[in-house]
């Protein structure tokens, strides 16, 4: 049976705010197409409920907001890279309103209506714009409806990257990137994408922890993807925990913004006291990596299953009407959070590291660029600043596609072989998936969680080692499916961020570990370089 092919000028893998950015501001000539593993509002950004940090009030400046995120990146920034974005954040949060997004906006004493902005950790200024507490909802949706209004997109919903093809791979000269193979989720079948360039868009990589904010789909495949094809990565260590995450056994995955802090909410122990002033002078707004650690250690020394965030001493009305999506999902659960406090756990959030681009979002491999939580620009360095992430989603998707703009990339002409499976069988023993699955992200969670040891990595590398052996049997044997080749990129992920965070002898942002408490006087990026390189 002949595989399905397509052709296109750029394929852009994933559908959240970076990836949906990307499309809109391709030239309409340009023939898009977009893979999503779910739907196409699926993904971390539709969950993002802070806002978008930038320079918007007259009291604010670009140095302000660079000298905060450098402070909380703890000497990891890229000075350039941070003031490139933040120079470009007035321009993005005003292309975002002509798109249609509604922000949040207040009355002026003479009458005027000015948008809201919010306070978040480690900011020194009001300059986090959202819409309620569901500013990512309010984003993908209104790029969802211009993409879809965009002739030249055409959307592959249910649909998974398998890998991607370079010229060398498939046997002609040269090592850039001519497209990818794609598993139809609904029919089983991998298909052929030729295309010009390759854009990933695929979000990050907590789900390689137990306990995490993120959506399922957030399973590094894009990370995975490029360092399998020879691409850098660095900082992949630096995992930020957020502090807040819903605990609840029906919660899942609820994550209670850090705006609530921001607005006043007060982080408490069981017996209804405050804590995080013993840890930070800046109390509940110290960067997320001081509170999370802070958290951490109040329920190990208490042995208590959670601590609590209070916000029921503002008005009843402010909490409604400032956090109407947090309110209405506690209330489901029988917390009312204007009378109650609310109880809550740190879980893995965001995927600092990633995949080395440059400020146009090109990788080490000509023809492909990556955008997004699965990219390392230099941002965010130890620590991601509160609503910073969406911002670099806008500024560099828009420099992306700027770039591939300039250069016009056409479909890939070169003969691409379908994907063989002639050599492989349906499984009937999925049950060493799940098994394997639960194993990885457990033992990520307690030996490369928010405190480390060197005890704790060697052991986790040891078992990721073994997942490895196991999983690679497998896939060349098997059919594959969409959880064996998540768990493959995830087990791939797992043994980057533990060689990574081996390798580093100091703690520093969002890694802390117990053999080396202290941050070095000078410290560099963590790049990792795969077999392939070059």
């Amino acid at each position: 049976m002949t595989a399905t092919a397509h052709h296109c000028d750029v394929l852009i893998i994933g559908s959240g705010a970076a990836g949906m950015t990307t499309a809109l501001k391709l030239p309409g000539t340009t023939r898009i197409a977009m893979l999503c593993k779910d739907n196409m509002t699926e993904g971390s950004t539709y969950y993002a409920q802070g806002g978008v940090a930038a320079v918007l009030d007259e009291y604010d400046t670009v140095d302000s907001h660079t000298e905060d995120t450098l402070v909380a990146g703890a000497g990891l920034c890229h000075r350039d890279v941070v003031q490139y974005t933040i120079e470009r954040s007035s321009d993005a949060i005003r292309w975002l309103i002509e798109l249609g997004v509604r922000f949040d906006t207040e009355q002026q004493p003479d009458g005027s209506n000015s948008y809201h902005l919010t306070r978040e950790g480690g900011h020194s200024h009001r300059r986090v714009i959202h819409a309620a507490d569901a500013t990512g909802r309010e984003i993908a949706e209104a790029l969802n409806s211009k993409v879809l209004q965009r002739d030249n997109v055409e959307v592959h919903e249910r649909y998974t990257a398998v890998e991607l093809i370079t010229a060398d791979r498939i046997g002609q000269p040269g090592t850039h990137c001519v497209g990818a193979y794609a598993l139809n989720l609904a029919t089983g079948a991998v298909e052929v994408f030729h295309a010009g360039a390759v854009v990933i868009a695929t979000g990050g990589a907590s789900k390689v922890y137990l306990y995490t904010s993120n959506p399922d789909t957030a399973s590094g495949d894009g990370i995975a993807l490029a360092w399998r094809a020879g691409c850098r990565v660095a900082n992949m260590e630096f995992n930020q925990f957020h502090p807040t995450c819903l605990y609840h056994p029906e919660a899942q995955t609820f994550l209670v913004t850090e705006a609530l802090r921001g607005e006043g909410a007060h982080l408490i122990l069981p017996d209804g006291s405050r804590f995080m002033h013993r840890f930070d002078e800046r109390g509940e707004l110290a960067p997320r990596d001081i509170v999370a650690r802070a958290i951490d250690h109040e329920m190990k020394r208490l042995g208590c299953d959670c601590v609590y965030l209070d916000i029921s001493h503002k008005p009843a009305e402010f909490i409604k009407q400032h956090f109407p999506t947090i309110y209405m999902r506690c209330l489901e659960l029988s917390i009312d959070i204007t009378q109650v406090p609310i109880p809550i756990v740190p879980a893995a959030h965001y995927t600092c590291g990633g995949i080395m681009v440059d400020k146009q979002g090109q990788t080490d491999i000509t023809n492909l660029y990556a955008v997004g939580e699965a990219t390392f620009t230099g941002l965010h360095g130890a620590n991601r600043m509160a609503s910073n992430s969406l911002l670099e989603c806008i500024v560099f998707a828009s420099a992306a596609a700027a770039d591939m703009a300039r250069k016009r990339p056409g479909p890939a002409e070169v003969e691409i072989p379908a994907w063989d499976e002639s050599q492989v069988t349906d499984s009937d023993e999925d049950v060493i998936i799940s098994h394997n699955w639960d194993e990885l992200r457990r033992f990520m969670w307690d030996y490369v969680g928010i405190v480390r040891t060197n005890k704790r990595l060697q052991r986790a590398r040891r078992r990721v080692q073994l997942l490895q052996q196991e999983i690679t049997e497998y896939y060349s044997n098997y059919r594959i499916g969409n959880d064996l080749l998540e768990l493959r990129n995830l087990t791939l992920v797992a043994e980057l961020i533990i060689r990574s965070a081996i390798a580093r002898k100091e703690s520093r942002g969002l890694h802390f570990t117990l053999d080396y408490p202290d941050t070095l006087a000078d410290s560099e990026d963590t790049i990792l370089v795969p077999p392939n390189f070059g």
